[in-house]
């Protein structure tokens, strides 16, 4: 009969987040531009008895039971979208369920997730005796990596000691995490009549580290996210066809791995490029678990499988260890008609539920307290 009691809780958690779902969906969400998900998501947290608070477009509670003596576990995921495709062949704010895939706009990146992890919350919310506090954050602008994000609520929240990161992941476990730095770079040369041998080709200048950038392997190599990756993605210079450019202008994209920090590789770029490299920002940081962490042994020991993980997340911004985590496919993320299987989550929420409360009877369950970066 126990038995049986808590099937039923969890499919009712189940459906619950189904619902919560479709009415996220229903409510235009573009990042900067998330109130009405953000009430949504409050008046939700509130209907069974959790204290929310707004931070920004941020929606954060944490365990009815949260006791400052327990480590702190952080339940995160993103409720803004990007603008839909010009490709939607349906209306991408109408919820719709066809041959078990629900369908609209943020559905898969992160609705989803995000609607996991709110049932997660909600199950253990009045649960008594738990070693470890939950605090769920609902956050914004995890589309652009704005900084009324998470980066704004995570001065607001208590002390975390570990993160579940909700993106689609197809419950694998990204245990690493690259990370992106925009450098702007300015190659200076000297102007001059192109007819006559004077000046210095600013031009030639910055050729010379683009291919210096193309050439370029980095020593250190991460076994789970592989190189460093540095791509050119614009450049500009030169005013006139009779004039030696004194000015050349390019920005390189780099998506960084747990190998080195961004400022590590910054000092490289600088130490072998003629240009001036300037960082538009050291934030968004590659991000690394180790496997010997007692949270990513127990996901191991239950079958989950470990990856790094290409793409950029809200992970990048936490300061404490972290494991990106939830159903989904990333493949699926900002497409046009995008979708999420409801089994994906039923079967999320089957998961998350049962291996929490196996957590909460571990006696090893020790926390790190800071984020691993190398």
């Amino acid at each position: 009969m126990k038995d049986q009691t808590k099937t039923q809780a969890i499919e009712l958690i189940y459906e619950e987040a189904i619902t919560l779902l479709k009415m996220l969906i229903s409510i235009p969400s573009i990042s900067k531009q998330e109130d009405k998900t953000a009430e949504a998501i409050y008046q939700w947290l509130t209907s069974f008895g959790a204290k929310a608070h707004y931070v920004n477009n941020n929606v954060w509670g944490q365990n009815k039971y949260f006791d400052d003596v327990n480590p702190t576990i952080l339940l995160l995921s993103h409720h803004d979208t990007v603008q839909a495709s010009g490709n939607y062949s349906r209306d991408p704010y109408l919820p719709e369920v066809v041959d078990g895939k629900l369908y609209g706009l943020g559905s898969n990146d992160a609705g989803g997730p995000l609607v996991t992890l709110l049932g997660v919350f909600k199950y253990f919310y009045a649960k008594e005796d738990l070693p470890f506090n939950l605090v769920m954050c609902a956050a914004a602008e995890e589309e652009i990596s704005g900084k009324n994000g998470v980066e704004l609520a995570l001065n607001h929240l208590p002390k975390i000691d570990f993160a579940f990161v909700g993106e689609p992941t197809s419950m694998q476990a990204a245990v690493s995490e690259k990370g992106l730095m925009v450098c702007d770079c300015v190659a200076k040369g000297k102007a001059g009549h192109a007819a006559r041998d004077e000046g210095i080709n600013a031009i030639n200048i910055a050729m010379r580290d683009i291919q210096w950038i193309e050439q370029y392997q980095f020593p250190k190599t991460s076994p789970t996210l592989g190189p460093v990756k540095m791509t050119v993605a614009t450049i500009k210079g030169g005013v006139k066809h009779n004039i030696v450019p004194e000015h050349c202008e390019f920005i390189v994209d780099v998506r960084s791995t747990d190998a080195y920090s961004n400022d590590e590789i910054l000092k490289i770029m600088q130490d072998n490029m003629h240009s001036t490299i300037t960082a538009r920002s050291f934030r968004l940081q590659p991000s690394q678990v180790s496997l010997s962490h007692p949270i990513i042994k127990t996901l191991m020991d239950v079958g989950i499988e470990t990856f790094g993980s290409s793409t950029m997340s809200d992970q990048a911004l936490l300061k404490c260890p972290s494991v990106k985590f939830s159903p989904g496919e990333s493949a699926r993320s900002h497409t046009a008609d995008e979708y999420i299987y409801l089994s994906e989550i039923q079967s999320a929420v089957a998961f998350f539920i049962p291996f929490f409360e196996a957590l909460s009877t571990t006696t090893e369950l020790t926390l790190q307290d800071s984020k691993e970066l190398i």
